[in-house]
Order: structure tokens, then C-alpha cells, then sequence
């Protein structure tokens, strides 16, 4: 059973920085960062392939940087300028080759203004 476990969230405020951590029990072709807020969708923020290719949300470029150890199965995403409109629960995901997806159990980023 493929496990992702995160860690790092927590409250900030607004300016500061958090790093998120996903550390996978498998390696997969490519892990990324989602985030939701009570009653809307979940987004995409991050996602980064096995070969380092990374993309992101407009709404975090230049603020938020993805990265991967594919030796440790983990992936990492450090959280510049963070804004109050960052607060939501963020949500680790792997993608396996065959196309099969994976959560993570989520840790709430809080941001104050």
C-alpha cells in the first residue's frame, strides 16, 4: 500500500515562509502539491517529474519552489512571501507510471495577515 506521509505546515504570517515535505514509500514518475479551501476545489500548486521538470500554479510562481530527492522518495515544496490567500489544506500526490494517483492525508498551511 503506497503511503505518502507530509509534514511542515503550520501558521505564519504573512511575508514568512514554510517548508512542506511528502517523503513517498515508492518512487513515482512525477509528485506535486494541491491545496484546498473548505468548499472549493482542490488546485493544483506544484508538481515536479522524476527528471526534475517542475510546473506551477500562475498564482505561486516565483514564490513557491518544488524540488525532489529521488534517492529518499521525497518531495518538497518551500513556501516564499506566503500570503493569507495561501491558508488551505495542502495535499501531497504521486503519479506512478501506469498512470495510478496517490494522497496524502494533508497539513493546513495558515497564513495571518
Amino acid at each position: 500500500q503506497v503511503q505518502l506521509v507530509e509534514s511542515g505546515g503550520g501558521l505564519v504570517q504573512a511575508g514568512g515562509s514554510l517548508r512542506l515535505s511528502c517523503a513517498a514509500s515508492g518512487s513515482f514518475f512525477r509528485m506535486g502539491w494541491y491545496r484546498q479551501v473548505l468548499g472549493k476545489q482542490r488546485e493544483l500548486v506544484a508538481r515536479i517529474t522524476s527528471s526534475g521538470t517542475p510546473m506551477y500554479a500562475q498564482s505561486v510562481k516565483g514564490r513557491f519552489t518544488i524540488s525532489r530527492d529521488n534517492a529518499k522518495n521525497t518531495v518538497y515544496l518551500q513556501m516564499n512571501s506566503l500570503k493569507p490567500e495561501d491558508t488551505a489544506v495542502y495535499y501531497c500526490n504521486a503519479e506512478g507510471i501506469d498512470s495510478s494517483d496517490h494522497w496524502g492525508q494533508g497539513t493546513q498551511v495558515t497564513v495571518s495577515s
